[in-house]
């Protein structure tokens, strides 16, 4: 177990079925321990691919605890939040990589940046390219047409901002969004309406809304081998440990969470039809995208 008095940031990672990619974030935590006091929680979501039992004996010094069924992320993650008391808190997905001096950096951000609630750092694909998860604005009806009708994202993923440089944003991937204690008991923790996806976005909802900054720094970075555990990301599909079953309920989940986050949050400030366009598009896209099961 982590000697918790003198840590200073403590990391939730949600598993399922995570395979040798848990392994491989682990083991880029753990490497990081020697400089950074870590109290790190692995919570799992009854994985059947035997790595979370190796991951138990491989790092004894990290908390495990081993859910009885499938809670989804945002309840998983609350069961270890609910334990936590250091105030620098980072939620981080097992399919990624911390390479080293990241999470220094970005506890020293955050130190400095008092008005800020929420950071991530540069998250990238295995290919090198950005993910735009974490660097988003919000998903409002006007910022979803001009994606999903016009292939622009300027909006959506904020394409016109130089992703370069340090800058506030709307909203951070839950594969890696460093936030505080008293933050979270401001605004409160992950919805636990949704079952995975979309969970962060609401959460940095919150967070603005509450008067916090959400800020993109991308002066350092992690690797996400993205869609490994959910396997309906199209550049996963080689990759991803995923079963039919699983893969459906993601698919499901990903289109569900789009209504649930817009019905929470946005409905109230556009007219019935414009919510009522925005819903139909939803389960139109939703339609369209189950012959193939990936996004």
């Amino acid at each position: 177990m982590a000697n918790k008095e003198s840590s200073n940031l403590s990391i939730v990672v949600v598993n399922f079925n995570g395979g040798e990619y848990l392994i491989k974030c682990l083991d880029s935590l753990k490497s990081e321990c020697e400089k950074t006091s870590l109290d790190v929680w692995v919570v799992d979501n009854v994985s059947t691919d035997g790595y979370i039992v190796k991951a138990q004996q491989k790092f004894p010094e990290f908390n495990f605890i081993l859910n009885q069924e499938n809670l989804g992320f945002s309840k998983a993650n609350n069961i270890a939040l609910r334990k936590i008391q250091n105030e620098n808190i980072l939620i981080l997905n097992p399919d990624t990589e911390v390479l080293p001096g990241v999470l220094n950096h970005m506890l020293q951000f955050m130190e400095s940046h008092e008005d800020v609630g929420a950071a991530t750092c540069r998250v990238e694909l295995a290919n090198g390219s950005l993910d735009w998860g974490c660097h988003r604005g919000f998903p409002t009806p006007w910022a979803s047409l001009l994606y999903y009708l016009f292939k622009n994202d300027s909006l959506y993923h904020l394409r016109n901002q130089d992703i370069s440089t340090t800058h506030e944003v709307d909203s951070i991937t839950g594969a890696f969004l460093l936030t505080r204690k008293s933050v979270l008991d401001k605004v409160g923790l992950f919805d636990e309406d949704y079952f995975m996806y979309a969970e962060d976005i609401d959460l940095c909802f919150r967070i603005k809304k509450a008067g916090f900054k959400v800020m993109f720094v991308p002066d350092v970075k992690i690797i996400h081998y993205k869609g490994v555990a959910s396997g309906i990301k199209s550049h996963s599909q080689m990759i991803t440990t995923a079963t039919v079953a699983s893969r459906l309920k993601a698919f499901n989940s990903f289109y569900e969470t789009m209504k649930i986050f817009y019905k929470k949050n946005l409905a109230k400030s556009y007219p019935f039809f414009i919510n009522w366009l925005v819903l139909l598009a939803i389960d139109l896209k939703w339609l369209l995208a189950k012959r193939k099961l990936h996004v």
